[in-house]
C-alpha cells in the first residue's frame, strides 16, 4: 500500500511536456516584453501571493480572509530594513520571508478550532489589527503617507533596478519559481496527501491518524512565508510599501484571483493572476472609473458557467473533465 501511494505521488509530481516550456517563456518575457516588464513583474508578485493562499485554502482548505496581513509584514519588514539596515535587496527577501513566517506561526494556532465562518473572521481580524498597527507607528512606517525613500541596492551587486522594470520583473520571476518548486514538492509529498486528506474530510483523518492540528499549522506558516516574500518584492520592486499591503481589498482581490485561476492546483494562481491583471490593465485603460465592474460582471459570469469545477481544478479528471 506503501508503494503504491509512493508511486502515485511520483507520477503526480514529474514534470508534464509543456511546464519547462512554459517556465522557460515566463522567464524570457521580460526580454521578449520589454515594454510591458513592469505589469510582468505585477503578475509574477500576484501569481506568488497567489500559490501562497492556495497553499492554505486550496490545500489546507482554510479559508482566510487576511492573507494580506503576511504579505504586508513582508513589504514593511523589507522596506524598513532597506531603509534602516542595508539596502541588499536578497538579504532583505530573507529578512521578510523570516518575519512574515513567524507571524504565520504565532497565527496558525487561531485558525486550527472553529468553522469556516469564524476562521474568515479571525484572519481578516488580524490584517486589520496590523493595518491599525502600521497606521499608529507613523514615526516608524510614515502612516497613512506610507513609507517612503527605500532605496534598493543593485542586484547581486551588478543589476540596477531601473525605471524600465526588466530588472524588477526578472528578480521577481525568479523568487516566485524557486518558491513554486517548494510548493510543488510539498503538495506531490506525504505531508502534501496528508494535507488533501484533512481538505477532503477533517474528522476522517483524525479517525486514520493524521495530525491535523499540526499539519494545519505548518503549511499555514509555510504560506505566511511565501505571501512575505511576495510583500518583500513588491516594496522592494516598487521603492514603497503604504497601508493598502494590509487591506481588506488586498486579500480580497488575491481570492479573485483564486477564483479565476481554480483552488487546489498551483498553477491556478498562476492563470488567474495573468488573466486578472491584464484585465484590470486593460479595462481601467478603457473605462478607468467602471473597471470594477467589468470585473465583478466577468466574475458573476465565471461562477455561473464554470462554478464547481473552475474553483476545484484537482477533481476535473475524477469526474471525467478534461
Amino acid at each position: 500500500m506503501k508503494t503504491t501511494v509512493q508511486e502515485s505521488l511520483n507520477r503526480a509530481g514529474r514534470w508534464k511536456v509543456w511546464e519547462p516550456v512554459f517556465w522557460l517563456l515566463v522567464l524570457a518575457s521580460p526580454f521578449l516584453l520589454s515594454s510591458h516588464a513592469l505589469i510582468i513583474n505585477e503578475i509574477a508578485i500576484v501569481a506568488l501571493f497567489a500559490i501562497s493562499l492556495d497553499l492554505v485554502l486550496g490545500y489546507g482548505g482554510i479559508v482566510s480572509l487576511g492573507h494580506a496581513a503576511f504579505f504586508g509584514m513582508g513589504a514593511y519588514t523589507a522596506a524598513l530594513f532597506a531603509k534602516l539596515v542595508m539596502p541588499d535587496p536578497l538579504v532583505g527577501l530573507l529578512v521578510g520571508v523570516a518575519v512574515s513566517t513567524v507571524l504565520g506561526a504565532l497565527c496558525s494556532p487561531t485558525i486550527l478550532r472553529g468553522s469556516d465562518l469564524t476562521r474568515l473572521m479571525v484572519t481578516l481580524g488580524v490584517a486589520l489589527i496590523l493595518l491599525e498597527l502600521a497606521n499608529k507607528l507613523d514615526w516608524l512606517t510614515g502612516g497613512a503617507d506610507g513609507l517612503q525613500g527605500v532605496v534598493m541596492g543593485p542586484l547581486l551587486g551588478r543589476f540596477e533596478f531601473d525605471l524600465s522594470g526588466r530588472t524588477a520583473a526578472c528578480y521577481s520571476i525568479v523568487v516566485a519559481l524557486l518558491l513554486f518548486f517548494v510548493a510543488r514538492r510539498l503538495t506531490n509529498s506525504p505531508f502534501g496527501a496528508t494535507l488533501k486528506a484533512v481538505r477532503d474530510n477533517r474528522l476522517r483523518a483524525m479517525a486514520i491518524g493524521i495530525p491535523v492540528t499540526s499539519r494545519l499549522g505548518v503549511v499555514y506558516t509555510i504560506a505566511a512565508g511565501m505571501a512575505g516574500a511576495a510583500g518583500a518584492l513588491l516594496a522592494q520592486t516598487t521603492g514603497f510599501a503604504s497601508l493598502d499591503v494590509f487591506a481588506f481589498d488586498r486579500s480580497a482581490d488575491i481570492m479573485l484571483v483564486l477564483v479565476i485561476g481554480g483552488t487546489g492546483w498551483l498553477y491556478g494562481g498562476i492563470t488567474g493572476a495573468i488573466v486578472f491583471k491584464i484585465m484590470q490593465d486593460v479595462i481601467s485603460s478603457i473605462t478607468p472609473q467602471y473597471w470594477t465592474f467589468w470585473i465583478g460582471l466577468f466574475l458573476v459570469i465565471l461562477m455561473l458557467v464554470g462554478r464547481e469545477r473552475l474553483l476545484r481544478p484537482h477533481t476535473w479528471f475524477k469526474r471525467g473533465g478534461a
